[in-house]
């Protein structure tokens, strides 16, 4: 899911600045040189003195300039599933015609900074990374983007307000589960069972074939898992019911639905989808499994 479009410009009113660590250390230079002026009464460190202390305050200047111009805009975040990263794409757009060196971009500043040059009218794409834990919405922390270009001595920076969120799929269950089988599918299977060239063959176990189908004679003399093939098997419609899926908790069920939505998407199986009062039904194809998927992360 993307959120709507929202772009922030930069400009002197909502940037903020402070000295940095450097900074601080040049004030104090800046004071101990007019120390030493004023006890031996030395014109040149008085020169020397109020020379750094000009370019103390012209820095203040150049520095909000680094961010001065910059927009800011969101672009679409793609669902993922729980524990994977999700990716917060944001673009720098500078339409001034002053190339920007140093721009940082983060989450915070005591987290890894993106490090990038803008050049003049030109746009810089970034992906910043989030970790994922639970299903639902994740609301996107805010990033940052600052400078501190050109001697370091000043940190200009502005939390940008993008209300960035993306959708969190419950995480796929890694253990087998078995595609679940219904009285009209197992119906509509005898049916193509029932009819000429039924059987025709092996194949290798794959993760959602149904249990059913399995080989046992195969397997226990040490062949291999196969499962049975047949005729117009595929025609069958299953239904992914939460009822069915046995678990201890709620999210163990969301969990093995998750992985039987995969399964039965990579397997081209017509499926229908019921939870709890939702009812979705029989279809395939990618967007048939988004709203199932959307459906598990939203439950």
């Amino acid at each position: 899911m993307s959120s709507a479009s929202k772009s922030i410009a930069l400009n002197y009113r909502n940037i903020y600045i402070l000295p940095t660590r450097r900074g601080l250390g040049f004030v104090m230079l800046i004071a101990l040189l007019l120390l030493i002026a004023f006890i031996y009464n030395n014109n040149l460190v008085y020169l020397l003195s109020f020379l750094l202390a000009s370019l103390f305050f012209i820095t203040i200047l150049h520095t909000v300039k680094s961010l001065q111009g910059l927009v800011i805009s969101k672009g679409h975040s793609e669902p993922v599933f729980a524990g994977e990263f999700a990716s917060s794409k944001i673009t720098l757009n500078n339409p001034t015609p002053i190339e920007r060196y140093s721009v940082q971009v983060g989450i915070n500043k005591h987290m890894a900074l993106q490090t990038i040059d803008i050049p003049a009218q030109q746009k810089q794409r970034l992906n910043l990374a989030y970790k994922t834990d639970k299903r639902g919405w994740l609301v996107m922390a805010n990033p940052v983007i600052s400078s501190c270009y050109p001697f370091g001595l000043f940190r200009a920076w502005q939390r940008l307000n993008l209300d960035s969120k993306v959708l969190v799929y419950p995480m796929p269950s890694m253990q087998d589960c078995p595609l679940p089988e219904n009285n009209q599918g197992q119906e509509q299977l005898g049916n193509a069972q029932k009819g000429q060239d039924d059987f025709y063959g092996l194949q290798s176990y794959q993760t959602g074939d149904s249990i059913r189908h399995i080989h046992w004679r195969a397997f226990a003399k040490g062949q291999g898992l196969f499962t049975r093939q047949y005729s117009g098997a595929q025609s069958a419609e299953i239904w992914l019911d939460y009822e069915q899926a046995m678990a201890a908790s709620q999210e163990e069920r969301l969990s093995i639905m998750c992985r039987w939505v995969l399964d039965a998407d990579e397997a081209g199986m017509t499926y229908g989808f019921r939870l709890a009062g939702l009812i979705l039904e029989p279809n395939q194809g990618e967007a048939h499994s988004k709203k199932c998927l959307e459906a598990l992360a939203l439950f």
